[in-house]
């Protein structure tokens, strides 16, 4: 069974950095792009990250272009979200996705001093 498990969040100042991590598990992780989404309180579930299967190529949203960074270690059937300069519009709760495979429960990150 398809199963993402995210982990990493937590309470951090502003101007701090967190690095997220997601293992995958029950299908050809290597194969897949695999992306981060984050929603905010009262607000839909928006995409942050996208990264090719290769690792070759990645997407971003505005938002965090220059500041977030995703990799991913097909070993080890995980990706990642390092995230630095972090603000308090970053508090969210944070999911990996990959096509197909359900939403998993989600690491909640509060920025806040």
């Amino acid at each position: 069974q398809a199963r993402l498990v995210e982990s990493g969040g937590g309470l951090v100042q502003p101007g701090g950095s967190l690095r997220l991590s997601c293992a995958a598990s029950g299908f050809t992780f290597s194969n897949r792009a695999m992306s981060w989404y984050r929603q905010a309180p009262g607000k839909e579930r928006e995409s942050v990250a996208t990264l090719s299967s290769s690792g070759s190529t990645t997407q971003y949203a505005d938002s965090v272009k220059g500041r977030f960074t995703i990799s991913r270690d097909n070993a080890k059937n995980t990706v990642y979200l390092q995230m630095n300069t972090l603000k308090p519009e970053d508090t969210a709760v944070y999911y990996c996705k990959s096509a197909f495979v359900p939403w998993g429960q989600g690491t909640q990150v509060t920025v806040s001093s």
